[in-house]
Formats: C-alpha cells, sequence, structure tokens
C-alpha cells in the first residue's frame, strides 16, 4: 500500500441563497475555530491565485501540441496545493493508472483532486459545473469534456472527444454514476459515456475512493450529495482537523461487449473494490 501526505448532485448557490447553513453547523464551527477556519480561507484563495498564475506560465504560453500534457501536470500540482489547504492525507491502493479511461465511484467534488493528485487527468463532468463560480473556471481550462446526459447529440459530441482524448494517450476519468452519493453503495453505472471503451483497446480500469474524518460525520460533511450547497460545504471542510482519503485502483482485462454490458461489468468490479476495503 503506496502512502503519501499532501499538506475539495447540488448547487453552488443552492436554494436557500449564498449561505443557507439551515443546520447551523458552518456558524458552530466556525465558533470552535475562528482562527483555522479564517487562515485557510485565505491560504485556499492564494491557492486559487497561485493556480491562475501557474496556468498562464506553464499552459497558456507552452507549447501547443504538449497542451494537454501540462494541463494534467497543472492540475496535479494544484490538486495537491488545494489538498493541503483541508489537510488531506492520500493513502493509495492497486497500480496507479497512467493513460486509458478510469471509472471511479462518485462521492465528492474532492474526488477530483484526490485522483488528479495522484496521477495526472482529465475529466468528465456534467454540465452545470461549467457555470459554478471559480470552480468552473478552472475546470474549463483544465480540458474537462463537459456533458449534458439528457441530450442524445450532446452526449455523442461528448463521447467523440473522449475518444480523441483516449487517442492522445491521456488518462480520462468517467464518474460513471452520474451524481455523487451517500456512499452507501455504489449507483448503477450510465453506460452512454462508455461507446469509446467499448469500442477501443485503450487501457481501462476501475477506481473506488471514499474517506475518513477524525472531527465530524463524513456522510453529512465530506461527501457531496443531496441538496447541499457547494460555498457553505466547502467552509465547513476549512474547519476540520484533518481528512484522509483512501483511492484503490484495478486494471480491468480487455473484453469485447457492448456498452450496456461493459457498465454492468465495470460496476461489478467497483463495487467489489468497495467489499474489498470494508466499507
Amino acid at each position: 500500500m503506496t502512502k503519501f501526505k499532501i499538506e475539495p448532485r447540488a448547487k453552488f448557490l443552492g436554494g436557500g441563497g449564498f449561505f443557507p447553513d439551515t443546520s447551523g453547523v458552518l456558524a458552530r464551527n466556525f465558533c470552535k475555530h475562528p482562527l483555522r477556519m479564517t487562515g485557510r480561507g485565505l491560504w485556499l484563495c492564494g491557492a486559487f491565485l497561485f493556480a491562475a498564475l501557474d496556468y498562464v506560465v506553464t499552459v497558456a504560453f507552452g507549447k501547443k501540441e504538449r497542451r494537454s500534457t501540462a494541463r494534467g501536470l497543472w492540475l496535479q500540482r494544484n490538486s495537491r496545493r488545494v489538498l493541503r489547504v483541508v489537510r488531506t492525507q492520500i493513502r493509495i491502493g492497486g497500480p496507479v493508472p497512467k493513460r486509458g479511461l478510469l471509472v471511479c465511484n462518485h462521492l465528492s467534488y474532492l474526488d477530483i483532486l484526490v485522483i488528479a493528485a495522484t496521477a495526472p487527468a482529465s475529466f468528465v463532468s456534467k454540465s452545470e459545473i461549467r457555470h459554478w463560480p471559480v470552480f468552473g473556471w478552472f475546470a474549463r481550462i483544465a480540458g474537462t469534456i463537459f456533458v449534458r446526459r439528457e441530450k442524445r447529440s450532446d452526449v455523442t459530441r461528448a463521447a467523440s472527444e473522449m475518444k480523441a482524448a483516449l487517442e492522445a494517450g491521456l488518462l480520462l476519468v468517467l464518474f460513471a454514476e452520474g451524481m455523487s452519493s451517500n456512499g452507501e453503495t455504489v449507483l448503477p453505472f450510465k453506460s452512454s459515456l462508455l461507446e469509446p471503451a467499448a469500442k477501443s483497446t485503450h487501457p481501462l480500469q476501475v477506481g473506488y475512493i471514499n474517506y475518513a474524518i477524525e472531527d465530524g460525520d463524513v456522510v453529512e460533511e465530506v461527501y457531496y450529495w443531496r441538496d447541499m450547497t457547494l460555498l457553505p460545504h466547502l467552509l465547513n471542510l476549512l474547519s476540520k482537523r484533518r481528512l484522509s482519503a483512501r483511492v484503490v485502483f484495478a486494471p480491468v482485462p480487455e473484453a469485447k461487449m457492448g456498452r450496456k454490458e461493459l457498465a454492468r461489468k465495470l460496476h461489478a468490479e467497483v463495487l467489489g473494490l468497495k467489499n474489498g476495503m470494508g466499507t
């Protein structure tokens, strides 16, 4: 088991406004840890500013033919930097994928940072994230492939972009559940975006990720699901002493099958990783 330290289906604003802290958890945690939350909040803003400058220097003005690779490395560096802000320790099991398609479960926006910190990668995401303040802009410049799953023509367009990314030798990450959950189980996988994998010989891997927290409720304060709102959730996360993320990878043997059958196979593989971790 490799171990190293790195010293995150909802709306940004939500229905209750910019700070709909209806449970009072954020306010209570701020009263307990005002200096920690204020300091980390400023640190996070600095990390975002540095990431923007880093992009300009290393990606925007870099060689065009190497831009996809440069984006992945940029995202890795800055994901690690952001994870330091929330004191996240990552433990890794299995061979870390380097290219091809990685299909993973989805619990939180932190999943993107954790996987990106582990290996340079590009991501497939729902189109709503494109419009998130700050986060949406970073997702766009990172080369994220956005998709509206309910629109067939957009799925076709996204699948074509996924095929091009795989043929370019990139590592592409797909959260095939289509939404985040509370982690009790792995939701059924959507098959619509698995067409490129079903028709190609590119490496195929699965991953399972989960989290632990010392001073709080991991389901309510780390996982990002239900109708949670991004900003209060993120600010509350800054109050935590430290987080632990564990991600396990496994290669999937090449098998010729249709996308629906492949979705069931990959779901079973991810569920197997979850059960193997005892979660």
